[in-house]
């Protein structure tokens, strides 16, 4: 049963509220999504955000790698030959994670399906709930207190507070969340890479005199310097979470000989997909760095993915996969992964378990 097309469908999805951050702001989510089909008629699915400042990818950009580099190479392949087959889409073309993140993606989905297993089972765990934070966009302290608010009435506990758009005002921010939530609720920072050095210590320090209870502070330096994320670790007792700062192999690589962070956030997106995600995976875990799985902005295809790696690799840390809960109804695809409250529930059918697309366009 050999792979007979490889097809790609663009969506752009309202959010229910906009996401605001360091680094950008939006009212969308804008993707493409991947389809893979088998002569017996099998369609496994994938899913490329696009987030040029992160990865530098375009949707016509990863649209044109999929049609014009990764379909030629799969049909008439036979699927099973999976870690082959994705080998040999990163060898092809230089960078490109998100494009290569859906194609691997697809294959795995495929795959599950073949099988007629859940991916989770696939990646070699169980397709078993997985909690998950969510974000509270960028906002003056008395907007923050608001959305924690809102947020813990949805049914999460656990915060992620975006701060680093202004130095002198995030302790204050952070206390007006803990003050709103009490003390049960978990907090932790992103900056988006908001903050220098010397600024990040003095806004961490002060939060830790403050007995805020921050459970960490995800990427607090720019992404690029590595040297000024080690001096921060080892300036603060809080725990640090790299994220833009590593996206594959070589530079978690970099940051474990530094001992830059104490975490490391692993997106699909980032590093190019299943197979490359569960050796970070694995080598994180040799280096005694923590983890937890994340997202980009991105829509259920790619969340569902992402929940399915984190169900079969558990971690004590609850995982950054609130990415599709901010999409309006209805959504690109039918059927897939659902949010409950704080947890996602990955469908007990096979692959990622969609059984068709509904927003979006060919």
């Amino acid at each position: 049963m050999p792979i007979t097309e490889v097809r790609t469908h663009r969506f752009s999805a309202a959010l229910h509220t906009p996401f605001i951050t360091a680094r950008r702001a939006t009212t969308t989510v804008d993707s493409l999504l991947v389809e893979i089909v088998d002569d017996a008629g099998h369609r496994g699915f994938g899913e490329a955000p696009a987030i040029p400042r992160v990865t530098g990818e375009t949707i016509a950009g990863a649209e044109a790698i999929v049609q014009g580099v990764f379909a030629p190479l799969l049909t008439g392949r036979d699927p099973d030959d999976l870690v082959v087959l994705i080998q040999e889409t990163h060898r092809a073309v230089v960078g490109n994670p998100g494009a290569k993140a859906a194609v691997d993606v697809a294959l795995h989905d495929l795959a599950a399906r073949r099988l007629g297993i859940p991916l989770a089972r696939l990646l070699g765990g169980r397709p078993g709930p997985v909690r998950t934070d969510v974000t509270l966009s960028v906002g003056s302290a008395r907007e923050l207190a608001l959305a924690a608010a809102r947020r813990v009435s949805d049914g999460f506990d656990v915060l992620k507070v975006k701060v680093g758009t202004d130095p002198a005002g995030d302790v204050a921010r952070v206390r007006a969340v803990r003050n709103e939530v009490g003390s049960e609720i978990g907090i932790r920072l992103d900056a988006n890479q908001g903050w220098t050095p010397r600024e990040a210590v003095r806004v961490i320090r002060a939060i830790e005199d403050a007995g805020l209870g921050v459970e960490l502070v995800e990427q607090p330096v720019p992404a690029h310097d590595v040297a000024g994320l080690a001096w921060v670790s080892d300036r603060v007792d809080t725990p640090i979470l790299a994220d833009e700062a590593v996206l594959g192999a070589r530079d978690l690589v970099a940051v474990i000989q530094r001992r830059a962070a104490d975490l490391v956030n692993i997106k699909l997106a980032k590093c190019g997909g299943l197979q490359a995600a569960r050796a970070l995976l694995e080598l994180a875990a040799a280096h005694d760095i923590g983890v937890l799985i994340g997202s980009m902005m991105e829509g259920p295809v790619g969340i569902a993915a992402a929940a399915s790696l984190a169900a079969a690799y558990p971690s004590p840390l609850v995982h950054d996969l609130d990415a599709a809960w901010w999409l309006a109804p209805p959504g690109p695809v039918v059927g897939g992964v659902r949010y409950d409250g704080g947890t996602l529930l990955l469908p007990q059918t096979a692959g990622l378990g969609i059984t068709g697309l509904s927003n979006a366009e060919d």
